[in-house]
């Protein structure tokens, strides 16, 4: 009978939920501690991954477009660019003449397309251009058919013309209602490329 009842106080003590309530409070919080430990480490490992995985795909497009552009910061100076032809600058002794051969060249376009520069003048170039630069602002006369054609010549012809401004003024609304292409007041900031010729 004696060993009956210890073996019974045994099997008691060991599943008696008040002796090992701290122990397994203890075990519990382990276990969740290492747990969030796990997803911390699982998630962090996730992140790093898409971020070196994006950045691949940056450092792809980066190549894709220098490559496109031809090598990135090395053909952004057009004057230094050796691939530009000859034509594509303005080749006279000074920069003065450059700046008449630029109004003349805007001339001949413009008369070739039925508008009338009215005035031009060599505008003074700004801190941050380069000393090749020219620029020429000029209003003149056109309709709509002919300053496309005119703006479009400019931009696709030799020399190489940049156009950085255009300002419309329309005719009067009375003016307006008799004609059907009506003719507008246009004002033009244009800038070229000056390269030093020989007379």
């Amino acid at each position: 009978m004696p060993l009956k009842l210890d073996l019974k106080k045994f099997e008691l003590s060991r599943f008696n939920p008040g002796l090992n309530r701290e122990q397994l409070i203890a075990l519990a919080a382990a276990a969740l501690i290492l747990v969030l430990c796990l997803t911390a480490l699982t998630l962090s490992l996730q992140v790093r991954s898409e971020a070196y995985a994006e950045l691949g795909e940056k450092m792809d497009a980066l190549a894709l477009l220098e490559s496109r552009v031809g090598g990135g910061a090395k053909a952004r100076s057009p004057v230094r660019n050796p691939a530009a032809p000859a034509t594509a600058f303005l080749t006279t002794t000074t920069q003065g003449l450059a700046g008449a051969e630029l109004q003349a060249y805007l001339a001949q376009l413009a008369s070739a397309q039925n508008a009338e520069v009215v005035s031009s003048g060599v505008q003074p170039t700004g801190r941050d251009d380069a000393p090749e630069t020219i620029r020429l602002q000029a209003t003149l006369t056109a309709t709509i058919g002919s300053l496309q054609t005119l703006l479009y010549q400019l931009e696709t012809g030799t020399p190489y013309v940049f156009i950085e401004s255009v300002a419309v003024q329309l005719p009067n609304a009375g003016m307006a209602g008799t004609r059907q292409d009506p003719v507008l007041r246009v004002t033009l900031g244009i800038r070229a490329l000056w390269r030093k010729g020989t007379a």
